[in-house]
This record gives structure tokens, sequence and C-alpha cells, in this order.
């Protein structure tokens, strides 16, 4: 069977189900594991990604605005190389190729491939994916092994946590503008042991909230996870914020407990690894009762600013490594 991953995620799971030969093409994205490098790069992007946070927001924007398509696809590896089965998203057309426009793709190139098309919302859509998955490749058992082991690992943290007293939390999932994560990201935040404050209820879709809104949740943590960055891009667009009305004065500021983390690899990217992210966020709400410690580099922390109100205004932000393990 040839198979066309059409969405980071996807990849993981095909690999993580022993499907490394089988699988003939992926995205232009999909870097994990390592041995998804050597693999056809079957999708590009229209959007800049090395712009600012902004500006990527404005390319999309414009993009939308004018009916364009995010991504572009392969269309002569297409027709002469056609895959068996294809698996594709449903849920962001700012994430990965969407099925309307890869629908048309297929026609135009007499594709007859099957289709499997993901939706999550949850982690548990997530974990029912990796089955569906598991039963459209014939690999059941090792998919429902899988799932059984981030089940028992998603238990662990919530049996962890137990009645720990709830820090209160914003999760921005973009920098410029400022937004809340969405989806499964809420749900994570709690069983992490963190109230996320109801911004986005889990299972509804990020959305762009007023900055008022998120700023009195008087968050006493933030982590900054913004979709496609790692942990120092992250870190580095984070200048931005300093500009947000009132942020310099918010809990979590003030006592440099900003976290800029691998959004990119654990937690935009609805794949078995978000169980890592969950694990990452409990052991950075409550280091003392998860002892899990995350590869290091992977969360970078706010140095504490001075004390004194004029001082943490003008003050220039600098992250540093949190203590972890070696990669």
């Amino acid at each position: 069977m040839k198979i066309w991953s059409l969405l980071p995620s996807a990849t993981e799971m095909l690999f993580a189900l022993g499907l490394d030969d089988e699988v003939t093409g992926v995205t232009h994205e999909c870097d994990y594991p390592p041995e998804a490098n050597s693999k056809p790069r079957v999708t590009f992007s229209h959007i800049d990604s090395t712009r600012s946070s902004g500006e990527i927001d404005r390319q999309v924007t414009e993009r939308f605005r004018a009916g364009l398509e995010i991504y572009g696809i392969d269309q002569e590896r297409l027709r002469t190389d056609p895959p068996d089965l294809i698996v594709t998203q449903d849920l962001c057309p700012v994430c990965a190729v969407s099925p309307s426009d890869f629908g048309r793709h297929m026609e135009s190139a007499g594709c007859k491939a099957q289709v499997l098309t993901l939706n999550p919302n949850r982690l548990g859509d997530i974990l029912g994916d990796i089955e569906r998955v598991g039963e459209a490749t014939s690999r059941m058992a090792e998919a429902e092994a899988l799932v059984a082991e981030l089940s028992e690992r998603i238990d662990r943290v919530r049996d962890a946590v137990g009645e720990a007293e709830r820090p209160r939390v914003l999760c921005l999932e973009w920098l410029d503008p400022a937004m809340p994560g969405g989806h499964w990201v809420p749900e994570m935040i709690r069983l992490a042991g963190g109230d996320d404050g109801a911004l986005i209820s889990p299972g509804e879709p990020s959305r762009k909230l007023p900055w008022d809104e998120m700023r009195r949740t008087e968050p006493e943590i933030i982590a900054l996870t913004p979709c496609g960055f790692g942990p120092e891009r992250a870190a580095s667009e984070a200048e931005a914020l300093w500009d947000l009305d009132g942020w310099a004065a918010l809990p979590a500021v003030r006592k440099g407990r900003v976290y800029a983390l691998d959004g990119n690899s654990y937690f935009s990217r609805p794949g078995p690894r978000v169980v890592d992210g969950t694990e990452m966020l409990a052991h950075t709400f409550h280091p003392d009762r998860i002892s899990k410690m995350p590869p290091f580099g992977s969360v970078l922390k706010l140095v504490s600013p001075p004390a004194g109100g004029s001082s943490v205004e003008n003050w220039a932000p600098r992250f540093e490594p949190l203590i972890g393990v070696p990669l």
C-alpha cells in the first residue's frame, strides 16, 4: 500500500504504527520522526513562514479573502505515482491541506485513492484517529496498543495532579494577534492541573478574542505555544506581547512564570505527542508532583524581571532553558 500523509500528525501516527515503508509522500512540514525527512515532499506552502507572526497572519487573511489556496500539491507526482491511501484533515485550512482543495487536485490528476479524513477536536478524538488510521492500514493491533499506552500516561498525569491547587493559565496559540489555544488545548491545561479561565471550551476551535477578555483572567502562568513554532521562535516573537495594554502587569509576567514551549511538536499537531505536551504542562504547573522532566530546550522560561513597576514596564524580556533531560 502506498500512503500519502497530508498532515504532520498523521505522519507521526503512521510511523508509530510501523508503516514507514508504505509512506511514499509527506508534507513539507513533516519532520518527525526524523526518518520522515527522507520521504518525498508532496506539498508546499504559499505562505512565507519566515516572517513575523503578524505578517504571517496578514498573509493568511489576504489569501482567504482572495479565495486562494494556502498550500499547493505536487500535481505531477500525484499523476505519475499515485497513492492508494491519502490521510488528510478537515479541521483547519491554515494548518494543512483541506479535503476540498485536495479533491480538486485528485480530480485533475485522475487519482482514485481512498481518502481518510481526520477531524479531531479533543484528546479522545486524537486517540480515536490513531485507531481509524490503524483500521485503514490493517494495523489495528498496533493502534490499540499505542492508544492504551497513551491513555495510561494521561491517567498518570491526572492522578499525580489530583486535588492540587490550580493556577490560572493563559495558553496562547498565536502571538500577533494574541489568540488562546482551542480544540484539545483547554483539555490539556485542565488535565495538567491548570485553570484555563474558560476562555474557549474544550473542543471549540481557537479564535481571536479581545485582549481585555484574556487579560481579565489574571493568569498566574502563561504558556506560549504558537502553531508551527519551536520554543526559541516563540520566545523571539514574544516581544510583541509587551505592546499589549497591561501585559507587563500580569501576575505571570511579574513573577517570571511565562514559558515558551515547543508548540510545533507537542501542542498544535493532533498526534501521539500531545500526551508529551500534557506532561510538559503538568511539570510546569506542578513540578513537585510530576517527576518526568521535559526534553532540554523544549521549554524556555522568562527570566524574572526586577522588582518595581516602572522597571518592569521598561524591562527587556529574556528567556532561558528550563532544566530538563537531554534530547
